[in-house]
């Protein structure tokens, strides 16, 4: 099945990104009951742990009330080839904590699950932003983050349950902080709703939020849209000044110096006159990191096997049959010799 695109989540997009993107919350209820639903569910969720290889640091528990959850409350150790190893997921202990109230959170499920790797690859091309996926599983009346700040848009695919968020303003000042708001800060409440399996909200980029199970266990999947920084900024500046400039890395006597000083000024200046703020943000665009397994399909073990049985000839290849070639060759040269 092919990837959801935006449409299929908030309908119109020309609209939505006139009135909605990086401006106002909004919540997309489910009206289409044939619309797709999240990649990765609770189903999925067991599968990970059927899998035995779901491990720390993809997954943590979390309160709100500031009470730390170890990792060994919700893992266990493996013994493998006469070394422990630890971090493994116990879903017994996962389903002990989460009846106590705590929120289970994957952390990069793009990076470990297929379908949901090829939707983040998918919104990271249509919204040209990096895209990182978030699984949470919160028990009904149970909180996993107080309300916080985020450096993201965010898309929350409700899986299963019923989750109520409370959506605030934005920040008053540019030098915002990301995280949990302090208490002295009362932020206006912009959107308060309740998100039923296969809706979709969204939370523009530094709007403080937080969610609380409504219903059964509630199970999302958050879409977060990473946007540049001036950071990141900077980073394509240096760049794009220097782009080009060819100048030994490390020039000897104070001379040189000074000589590779003046040719990098003159450089950096003709470079300025003719960058502007829109060839900047591209370069910034274009410097993004790329989704894990992004860009050109990479050869399957399923692909190596059958050109290895075949004899088909395979770049680098170095199974067995090629070190055999290789060493009757080497022999018959040294045969030749005596």
């Amino acid at each position: 099945m092919e990837s959801p695109t935006l449409a299929d989540w908030v309908g119109d997009v020309r609209s939505f990104a006139g009135r909605q993107w990086q401006r106002e919350p909004a919540l997309f209820p489910r009206t289409d009951p044939t619309a797709p639903a999240p990649p990765f569910d609770l189903d999925e969720l067991d599968a990970a742990f059927d899998g035995g290889l779901l491990r720390t640091p993809y997954l943590e528990m979390v309160r709100s009330d500031k009470v730390t959850v170890p990792p060994e409350a919700f893992t266990t150790a493996r013994v493998i080839n006469g070394v422990s190893h630890h971090g493994f997921a116990d879903r017994a202990k996962v389903l002990a904590l989460l009846r106590g109230g705590a929120t289970l959170l994957l952390r990069c499920v793009d990076q470990w699950h297929g379908p949901t790797g090829e939707l983040v690859a998918r919104l990271s091309e249509e919204l040209d932003r990096r895209v990182e996926a978030f699984f949470f599983v919160t028990p009904a009346g149970g909180q996993g983050l107080a309300v916080h700040r985020d450096d993201a848009d965010v898309f929350v695919l409700q899986a299963a349950g019923r989750k109520t968020w409370y959506v605030h303003d934005a920040p008053a000042a540019a030098d915002w902080r990301l995280g949990e708001l302090p208490d002295d800060e009362r932020s206006p409440l912009r959107l308060h709703g309740v998100l039923e399996p296969g809706g979709v909200l969204y939370v523009p980029r530094g709007f403080a939020h937080r969610a609380v199970g409504a219903g059964g266990l509630s199970a999302h999947l958050s879409l977060t849209v990473r946007d540049l920084s001036v950071q990141d900024l900077r980073t394509a500046l240096e760049g794009q000044l220097t782009e080009g400039l060819g100048l030994p890395a490390r020039p000897l006597g104070e001379a040189a110096i000074r000589e590779a000083c003046a040719t990098l000024l003159d450089h950096a200046r003709a470079r300025l006159d003719a960058l502007g703020p829109e060839d900047l943000l591209r370069a910034a665009r274009a410097a993004r990191p790329r989704p894990p397994g992004a860009g050109a399909a990479t050869e399957t073990l399923a692909e190596a096997a059958r050109d290895w049985e075949s004899g088909a000839p395979t770049a680098g290849r170095t199974g067995p049959a090629a070190v055999g070639r290789t060493w009757r060759r080497l022999r018959a040269a040294a045969r030749a010799k005596a």
